[in-house]
């Protein structure tokens, strides 16, 4: 099963990526590196909620709204901007899988991204109907039809076997109030303390946790 950062590297990625920051009105480089640290995050948070049956059953219930077809129209959904009805879609989908933790999320990635708050939510907003497209479609593909298979499919598109390292990161961030001790610690795990690869590069050191070669 290709991994969600696998898919962001590969041809449709970069269109993804160029897309939302074109829609957006960001830098494409800064726009990459934020959907590097946020999708993996989002289904973080999609895998907590889907481990209660009422999580799991509001997801299932997502995922059949979203078939995919949002791929297979890339060219038309960003010729011209996302349109309303999309970026509307988004901020749901934000509220739904993020909850109270989505204003700390956004913080985290916007300081290690080097890019305001606004302007990541904008980002996001953009890009979560297009990754629900994503797990939409796989679960169609491979049948999935309760909480368990769903559990697996995210697991699978994280990277499968993750170790603790990359758990805690991904925990952390969830968990972040957007706090100067909480981000310095996200920064510390994933940098090691080095600040030469702070910014732009942290999306490398991402795809390198999640076994992007």
């Amino acid at each position: 099963m290709e991994g969600i950062l696998d898919l962001l590297n590969s041809p449709i990625g970069k269109t993804i990526i160029s897309g939302v920051a074109g829609s957006t009105g960001q830098d494409n480089s800064k726009t990459g590196s934020v959907l590097t640290m946020a999708l993996p995050v989002l289904m973080k948070a999609m895998e907590r909620n889907a481990a209660t049956p009422q999580g799991a059953e509001g997801l299932m219930g997502a995922l059949s709204k979203h078939d995919g077809g949002i791929l297979d129209n890339l060219g038309d959904l960003f010729s011209g901007g996302v349109n309303k009805e999309v970026v509307d879609d988004g901020g749901k989908i934000l509220g739904h899988i993020l909850g109270s933790k989505q204003q700390g999320v956004q913080q985290v990635i916007g300081q290690k991204a080097g890019m305001d708050t606004g302007a990541v939510a904008d980002i996001l907003k953009t890009a979560a109907p297009i990754l629900m497209g994503v797990l939409g479609k796989q679960s169609r593909q491979n049948g999935i039809s309760n909480a368990g298979g769903l559990g697996d499919l995210l697991g699978g598109m994280l990277g499968g076997s993750k170790t603790k390292n990359e758990q805690s990161f991904l925990e952390k961030i969830l968990d972040a109030d957007g706090d100067g001790s909480i981000i310095d610690d996200v920064a510390g795990m994933v940098l090691g303390g080095s600040q030469k690869k702070s910014g732009g590069l942290l999306g490398g050191l991402l795809g390198g946790l999640f076994g992007k070669k």
